[in-house]
């Protein structure tokens, strides 16, 4: 018998309904200049197979969350999903003869890159969580303090890096 909480766990609703909107958006963008027909069939195939599989990749990421090793939970969450994610992708569109152009290609691969980033910053702060109990309303309410904390992490980050050295030139000069 299968859990109470089976399909939070297999599928983050929240995320398969954000990821099929915002690709099915870069894509229909990136594909604007081959004209609306050529442009729909790609984006309705993406808008189907996203909204089906978003949701599962974003289960398996939500539970990699809890694996005891976070470098190896981080990993999975932002290179293995994300990676299969894509293959994928790329096969549905072959297969159904809606291959995207090299420019849609690239924005979708690089949205899904900064997807695969920001989704590891938002879950790990708690946000896009199934079967967690908060509302899809409460985590957009969140949602403007995680953007600037995802666009400054970078910023920080170097921060951190550029002033490591004086540290250590000033605990040496302590000694």
């Amino acid at each position: 018998m299968l859990p109470k909480r089976w399909p939070s766990l297999c599928w983050n609703w929240k995320c398969a309904l954000l990821s099929a909107t915002a690709r099915s958006l870069v894509c229909l963008t990136a594909m604007v200049h081959t004209g609306l027909h050529g442009g729909l069939t790609v984006v309705l195939v993406e808008v189907a197979y996203v909204t089906l599989t978003a949701g599962i990749y974003a289960g398996m990421q939500q539970r990699a969350l809890a694996l005891r090793s976070r470098l190896l939970g981080n990993l999975i969450v932002v290179l293995v999903i994300p990676g299969l994610a894509q293959l994928l992708d790329w096969t549905a569109h072959r297969i159904t003869d809606s291959s995207a152009g090299a420019r849609a290609t690239l924005a979708v691969s690089i949205f899904s890159a900064l997807s695969a980033l920001f989704h590891l910053h938002v879950m790990r702060n708690g946000v896009f969580l199934t079967g967690q109990g908060r509302s899809l309303a409460d985590d957009f309410r969140r949602m403007p303090g995680l953007v600037l904390g995802f666009v400054f992490k970078p910023i920080a980050f170097l921060s951190a890096l550029t002033s490591r050295p004086d540290a250590a030139i000033e605990s040496e000069a302590a000694l």
